[in-house]
């Protein structure tokens, strides 16, 4: 999953483009054999005027009790309008979604519109209105609201921004979710939105709250070094079998703070890749790690960006 292109499996099951009106007559799957992606194009005449229109083409089509993924893609001009609209049509058919299990909320590749315009809102009602979603991913942290919420179900949980609100990092970080197995989430730079500090993540940190997390990804930071360093001491970490801390502006400093912290030998994979490491630290990540198994994922070191005293390192995906 990128954000140059669309998803093409979501929840376990192909992604299948929901047809528009002025598209030749198709046979649909059945409602649950695919992850029905539903998405308009605000400057398509042959499309749905709005995505209102679509949903209710949707839902009057397809046997809304089947239906076990969504993946949700423009659902108008999403520079200007808010996510609401698709999550408040989603929650009032609650009562006929009653397999659904996963939700992508915000396929929008970046030629449609760069991750920081994706205007995104309270998506936490999409949980309490569907108790047993497993998967629910969010792209686009522009206007995002999550507050902590508890959800017995949820296996997978992916935030995907140029720039997470500290609000809403600290929502999913005091969260109460049991079943929890991977967290994701791209922090992003404060030129887009990311105002969190490090003392915010503490709740993910201290592996109270999410007891069966396996796998963590704390990634796309200009704070890479402090997360890296926050992590090497979290008690999150012992419960892990995959750590990724891929995407940010890593430096010696943050990897040096890996090696020297508790034990990385029980995890499985290790990813740092988009880095700003040396080659010996580089070299040295690998040989301490890769003898007792752990996959490390580095591959090559970026370039910072001098400019007379100051020096510029930036984080993979931000505007």
């Amino acid at each position: 999953m990128t954000v140059h292109e669309f998803s093409e499996e979501f929840g376990g099951l192909p992604v299948f483009t929901f047809p528009e009106p002025a598209d030749a007559p198709t046979a649909l799957p059945a409602a649950g054999a695919v992850a029905w992606r539903l998405a308009l194009d605000p400057y398509d005449g042959g499309g749905f005027d709005s995505f209102d229109e679509l949903w209710q083409r949707f839902t009057s089509t397809v046997d809304p009790s089947g239906v076990r993924a969504l993946v949700i893609g423009q659902w108008g001009e999403a520079y200007d309008e808010s996510s609401a609209v698709v999550v408040s049509a989603v929650v009032a058919a609650k009562d006929r979604l009653t397999s659904l299990r996963a939700v992508f909320l915000g396929d929008i590749a970046q030629e449609q519109s760069e991750i920081s315009w994706i205007q995104q809102s309270d998506v936490s009602p999409l949980l309490t209105a569907f108790p047993a979603l497993e998967v629910l991913t969010v792209r686009g942290g522009s206007e995002l609201e999550f507050p902590a919420v508890r959800h017995a179900s949820l296996r997978e949980l992916r935030f995907e921004s140029g720039g997470l609100p500290a609000d809403a990092v600290r929502g999913i970080c005091a969260s109460d979710f049991p079943a929890l197995e991977s967290l994701v989430l791209w922090l992003g730079v404060p030129e887009y939105g990311g105002d969190y500090e490090i003392d915010d993540l503490a709740g993910v940190l201290s592996g109270a709250r999410f007891p069966r997390l396996h796998h963590l990804g704390l990634q796309n930071s200009e704070i890479q070094d402090e997360i890296a360093a926050a992590v090497a001491a979290a008690p999150v970490v012992a419960g892990l079998e995959s750590l990724d801390l891929s995407m940010g502006t890593l430096t010696d400093a943050g990897a040096e703070a890996l090696l020297v912290g508790q034990p990385l030998t029980h995890l499985k994979k290790l990813d740092l890749q988009h880095h700003f490491l040396t080659a010996a630290m580089a070299d040295r990540l690998r040989a301490t790690l890769a003898q007792p198994g752990v996959e490390v994922l580095i591959g090559s070191s970026e370039q910072a960006e001098q400019d007379e005293d100051e020096v510029w390192r930036y984080a993979a995906v931000t505007e």
